[in-house]
């Protein structure tokens, strides 16, 4: 029993340590602007972390495996609901405070969960025209597929059947660059001058927290005296996408976009449906 846990031990402080070096490292290096036009994109040490995080990862480079081993790396698999947990926390006290400014903002707290459908639009088109895809574009395209959508993909098709191949394609590639692009987008967005800040705080809450933090800290970066607002906003919307996202893709996005399929699917694919 005593090597067992001792055994437990090491990885846990192995994958803690290399855990503290990129910390250490993605501040030192801190935010950095890159001027775009009338925009500009922030660079956020979460985005240096992230990099370095898959620069590390035994799968990547070899020689990080005599010290991150399978048993360290399979427990940084568990530990992200664990460490995400009291970043949650931190955006929940934001809301109380900012409650009017949250309930001024109406229906559209509510109503932005149908701007999901728009997932479909872009790229449903592409994933069966362009890309050739089969019944695996139902599931890549029906929703940005975080945890929500791949419960509810695993409960209709089965995350064996090509629905569920698609959604953790999804899944997978969102996690792996999802962070860089919602870091880059929202001061790029603000700087066009045509959304409100708070639609861009709004917009952040897509029920992922790395993509919430990320979103939060370049829209912050940007407009800083207005830090507390879209922290206040993305984290209502965060809560609402979870809340709401389920129901919206049950009934709403997965149904339209079986239709689509049905009716668009090219022939050549047409024996797939099921």
């Amino acid at each position: 029993m005593a090597t067992s846990r001792g055994g437990a031990i090491g990885p846990a402080l192995v994958l803690h340590l290399a855990v503290l070096a990129i910390v250490v490292v993605s501040e030192v290096i801190g935010l950095i602007r890159v001027p775009i036009g009338i925009g500009a994109v922030i660079l956020l040490p979460i985005l240096y972390a992230f990099a370095l995080g898959i620069i590390f990862n035994p799968n990547v480079l070899k020689a990080t495996g005599k010290v991150l081993n399978h048993d360290a790396t399979k427990l940084a698999g568990t530990m992200i609901t664990i460490a995400i947990m009291p970043f949650i926390a931190r955006f929940g006290t934001t809301v109380g405070p900012q409650i009017e400014k949250i309930i001024a903002a109406g229906p559209a707290l509510i109503l932005q969960e149908l701007g999901n459908l728009g997932t479909i639009l872009i790229a449903f088109p592409v994933a069966v025209f362009l890309l050739r895809m089969g019944r695996e574009a139902i599931g890549a395209s029906y929703s940005i597929d975080r945890e929500p959508n791949l419960a509810l993909i695993a409960d209709k098709y089965g995350l064996n059947s090509p629905e569920g191949a698609g959604a953790m394609g999804v899944y997978a590639t969102g996690t792996l660059i999802g962070t860089f692009i919602f870091a880059i987008m929202p001061p790029l967005v603000h700087g066009l001058g045509i959304f409100d800040v708070r639609a861009l705080a709004m917009s952040c809450g897509v029920g992922s927290g790395s993509m919430l933090a990320a979103c939060t800290g370049g829209l912050a970066a940007v407009v800083p005296d207005q830090k507390d607002l879209i922290l206040a906003l993305a984290a209502a919307s965060n809560i609402l996408t979870y809340a709401t996202g389920l129901y919206a893709g049950l009934f709403l996005a997965l149904p339209l976009t079986e239709w689509l399929y049905r009716t668009c699917a090219p022939a050549d694919r047409a024996s797939t449906m099921h």
